[in-house]
């Protein structure tokens, strides 16, 4: 191998952040605000914010009505189509290819994956949820796992930080199982929506219909948001790329902040084969890499690196980080890495037709509907005996037209701009135990076209998760029949883990070295200047949707890391 062509000074910098999604990029803006002059390496190509090429186009203007075509899924999107929804015309740019980039699996295991500079923050769902000790607690709690580091307080002011840079729109509810947070004004319930908070609030209190939290810009504030921001236009082109920067992403925000104080450096199609430590210094010393389109393989040195390449991504590379010291994996002595695979598990929920409000409509095409929190084992009032932890919904109400079924022609113009009923539907997302079993590894025998061991998955459901399902569903089903909807549909099809796109776990933080592959600071316990903030680092999965406590993380730890450095420490 040939390293370093460029010359020692030209690859040495103070930071290297792996990746640039939602957790890469925060580290990078805090990393470059704080004076560091930071390397961001992306595996992907770059794209640059606008670069959107459908965000302005109509339904009329894009191909086969959306749809990819079965040749192409077959060939291409074997696995990222699973679900059957994902893949789209309108934004399969930003989906990687299955057959570009494989993947084994013992069990299913459904992995979203996009790579290109903004990573997944282009197309994520951007609900934001604070967690609560019921959640960081919960692990010690119940025996289950290994107990959190960190609890409520030592998140709290990470995320009034994050979330007031960010920009999430939300309402205070004051519950204590996802607490309230630095909001911007709701995208209100529509009519529909809001029927049902009231008639679901009679019929069961503790269950709260409240609008998502979800980090659209329904107020713009130029000096509080920066970056290359604006107001939500309610287009609900989302997935496509925003060229109004109304949503939170790399792109649009923390990556813009990074480049302006002249610190920042991208350096896409940079494949990050492993982290190099130093068994002199016990820590860690660069990163190498291989470039994509050349072939050429680099190594980059810095003082500190962040892991943010993904939940395993991250993990892949800190298995693929093999040395004397650390024959299983950089800061693996613990033999957890690769273990405690999470993700939220959903597919079931249900929908019905709400009769009357034929007189009411709505306006424009908000980013988001409805939130109902975690009301199950919550307290003592609310346990249950059949399973632990517990599972939130997110939903809508939406008129659809009113065209009879199979109309053309004239009948099909004459009705198709009469809306027909309310319709109100809702996602179940239930909490995934941190299973030892559940994992993935690096098979070495087998490589990718960039020499990289393949992935393996071997993670799956299991019975607590099974009779919480049961639950999940039962109780859309209650809230439904309470909101007065008829023709009553519910679904229970168990997803395998990934396909909820929140996976987390295989580098988890915790107290003892022993048990755990990172501390409270989201530092490796054995290499200090190596930290992992993004889904890799979490002990527990929870209910809520975790990137606004990745970002929260990710920014505590950068902070963390500053002072460290100014003690002399680092």
């Amino acid at each position: 191998m040939n390293f370093n062509m460029q010359g020692q000074n030209e690859v040495t910098f103070d930071a290297i952040v792996i990746g640039s999604g939602i957790s890469g990029g925060f580290a990078a803006m805090e990393l470059c605000t704080k004076g560091y002059k930071t390397l961001v390496l992306e595996r992907g190509r770059m794209v640059k914010h606008g670069e959107y090429p459908t965000a302005g186009m109509d339904p009329w203007d894009i191909p086969n009505q959306n749809m990819v075509t079965a040749e192409e899924i077959a060939k291409h999107y074997f696995k990222q189509n699973r679900l059957g929804w994902w893949v789209r015309e309108d934004h399969k740019q930003f989906i990687n290819k299955d057959d570009e980039y494989p993947y084994d699996e013992i069990e299913r295991f459904d992995w979203i994956r996009g790579h290109h500079v903004g990573g997944r923050s282009i197309m994520w769902g951007r609900h934001c949820y604070r967690w609560s000790d019921i959640d960081y607690e919960a692990n010690a709690r119940e025996g289950i796992g290994v107990d959190w580091p960190i609890r409520y307080k030592d998140i709290e002011p990470w995320y009034d930080y994050v979330e007031t840079f960010v920009g999430v729109s939300g309402q205070k509810e004051g519950l204590k199982q996802v607490p309230d947070g630095k909001f911007l004004p709701p995208f209100p319930l529509n009519c529909a929506e809001q029927h049902m908070r009231e008639m679901v609030s009679k019929a069961y209190p503790e269950r709260v219909v409240t609008p998502g939290r979800v980090a659209n810009l329904s107020v713009y504030n130029p000096e509080v948001h920066k970056g290359t921001r604006g107001q939500c236009q309610a287009r609900d082109r989302c997935w496509r790329g925003c060229p109004y920067g109304a949503y939170f992403s790399s792109l649009s925000a923390t990556l813009p902040v990074a480049e302006s104080t002249g610190n920042l450096t991208i350096r896409p199609n940079s494949v990050v084969h492993e982290i190099v430590f130093d068994r002199q210094s016990g820590k860690a010393s660069g990163v190498r890499i291989k470039d994509a389109e050349t072939g050429e393989e680099v190594e980059f040195f810095a003082r500190v690196i962040f892991c943010n390449a993904s939940t395993i991504g991250t993990t892949a590379i800190l298995l693929n980080s093999r040395s004397e010291t650390f024959p299983d994996g950089l800061g693996n002595s613990s033999g957890e890495l690769g273990h405690n695979l999470m993700d939220h598990h959903y597919g079931m929920g249900a929908s019905g037709v709400l009769p009357g409000l034929e007189d009411t409509y709505y306006k424009g095409r908000k980013p988001v509907g409805f939130y109902i929190p975690r009301f199950r084992n919550i307290d003592e009032a609310t346990r249950r005996q059949d399973y632990v932890r517990g599972f939130g919904y997110q939903g809508s109400a939406t008129r659809g037209p009113n065209a009879p079924e199979g109309a053309i022609g004239e009948e099909l113009k004459s009705t198709l701009f009469k809306p027909g009923p309310y319709r109100i539907g809702m996602t179940c997302f239930g909490e995934l135990l941190p299973y030892h079993e559940n994992r993935m590894y690096l098979n070495f025998d087998k490589k990718d076209k960039n020499g990289l061991p393949v992935i393996t998955f071997d993670a799956k459901l299991r019975d607590n998760e099974m009779k919480m399902r049961e639950d999940g569903v039962q109780c859309a089903i209650e809230m439904l029949e309470a909101a007065g909807c008829k023709e009553i549909e519910f679904r229970n099809d168990a997803t395998a883990p990934g396909a909820c796109i929140h996976e987390m776990g295989t580098a988890r933080m915790g107290k003892d070295p022993k048990t755990s592959v990172l501390n409270k600071w989201n530092q490796l316990h054995e290499v200090p200047n190596v930290f992992v903030t993004d889904g890799a680092c979490m002990t527990s999965s929870g209910t809520q949707n975790p990137s606004i406590t990745y970002m929260a993380l990710t920014a505590r730890a950068v902070d963390y890391f500053h002072r460290q450095v100014n003690a002399g420490v680092l």
